[in-house]
């Protein structure tokens, strides 16, 4: 349905030039959407298969696992949008300290991104809101190091940005000025919480990510904390037990289409069209992490089969194995710290590994040598080469 514009422009003046700053209406959207029967159905596809995601970690032995790489697989997929070159495997490097020479800046800001993540999982746990405050909280973790990290990390902006272009004259879309950024992001936060016009919760998060990007209320980092702001609805509400929907792969695959669509609604006011392509992402997305989950439990029970038939070393082995599962890639020091194993047994314990095939060295040193799950990284790879 066409609306017409989604909000108001106002004019200001910015760096001497006279820009036209697009202040969008709070939610819901008016006219209420339409749901045909096929958009129905795509709801029920969709919320099908976040509950078939939700319940995938009942086959994992610790679930835990499965989070620790997804949400560093999305760290590095939500990154590259903004233009990062961090792989995987670059950032599981940079997570282990004893690993020397992984160029700082791009891999930081996907760390920031895992610690962001984890300190918003952790506060909701811990009972607190979805608000602003908690955005300006996992903002701060955001951009606490790197690039960013002068650009006013976990507060609003005081300053006029913009999308596209070299300026503010030029740019393809200019947010609200900044003295409107506060009172749009209160209703925002309103209704996110407002259960008197109730929308399904995968509908709530659609229209709460466009006004978010819509708002663009931080000078830096805002694409990254809108995208998980979708997962922390889904959370947040109980369609997740866990934050472990990401779209960040499915936006990278249809990165026009997608910036499209945000305009589309801006201009036009047509929620519709936006809310079947974030359905159907929610449905494929869903549908691909509980085949990689069910790829990884595969993995795990085989490669534990070849250990177990090692016979009476396979104890020791196994404890080593186990520290992979959770830590893909690992040294011999980290081994014998998280299992209490000695340094030689530990050693013994990876060259045994090595020689099933289930790890292989990565620095080709006789010294602090590093050791990767070859299988585990590919599994978790997929999609996430650098743009």
């Amino acid at each position: 349905m066409r609306r017409g514009p989604t909000g108001t422009y106002e004019t200001s003046t910015t760096d001497g030039e006279v820009v036209r700053a697009f202040v969008p209406t709070p939610l819901p959207p008016h006219p209420p959407l339409e749901f045909s029967r096929a958009r129905q159905r795509l709801l029920e596809r969709a919320t099908l298969a976040l509950g078939k995601l939700d319940s995938v970690t009942l086959l994992l032995p610790d679930p835990d696992v499965f989070l620790y790489a997804y949400v560093r697989r999305e760290a590095v997929l939500s990154s590259q949008i903004e233009g990062t070159q961090s792989s995987f495997s670059d950032l599981l490097l940079f997570e282990l300290e004893e690993a020397p020479g992984v160029p700082f800046d791009d891999v930081a800001e996907v760390s920031n991104y895992v610690a962001a993540l984890e300190h918003g999982v952790h506060r909701l746990a811990e009972g607190f809101p979805l608000c602003n405050r908690l955005l300006r909280e996992m903002h701060a973790k955001l951009l606490s190091r790197g690039r960013g990290s002068t650009r006013s990390p976990g507060e609003f902006r005081r300053s006029q940005n913009w999308i596209g272009g070299t300026r503010p004259g030029n740019a393809l879309f200019v947010p609200p000025p900044p003295q409107r950024v506060e009172a749009c992001m209160s209703d925002l936060e309103r209704f996110l919480h407002d259960d008197r016009r109730p929308y399904p919760t995968l509908v709530k998060a659609a229209l709460a990510h466009v006004q978010f990007e819509t708002i663009h209320p931080f000078l830096d980092g805002n694409g990254r904390l809108g995208r998980l702001l979708i997962s922390f609805v889904l959370h947040h509400e109980g369609l997740l037990s866990k934050p472990l929907l990401y779209l960040s792969l499915f936006f990278k695959q249809h990165r026009e289409q997608y910036y499209a669509l945000l305009d589309t609604v801006r201009r036009e006011g047509d929620w519709e069209r936006w809310i079947d392509f974030f359905l159907e992402g929610v449905e494929l997305t869903a549908v691909n992490a509980v085949q990689t989950a069910r790829r990884l439990v595969e993995l795990f029970k085989g490669d534990e089969a070849r250990i177990q038939s090692l016979g009476r070393s396979a104890g020791n082995v196994l404890r080593a194995y186990q520290m992979l599962c959770r830590r893909p890639v690992i040294t011999i020091n980290e081994v014998r710290e998280q299992t209490e194993l000695s340094y030689p047994t530990a050693s013994k314990c990876i060259e045994t590994l090595e020689r099933l095939g289930v790890v292989h060295e990565i620095t080709g040193r006789k010294r602090n040598r590093i050791f990767a799950y070859g299988r585990y990284i590919e599994i978790l790879n997929e999609g996430s080469e650098p743009l």
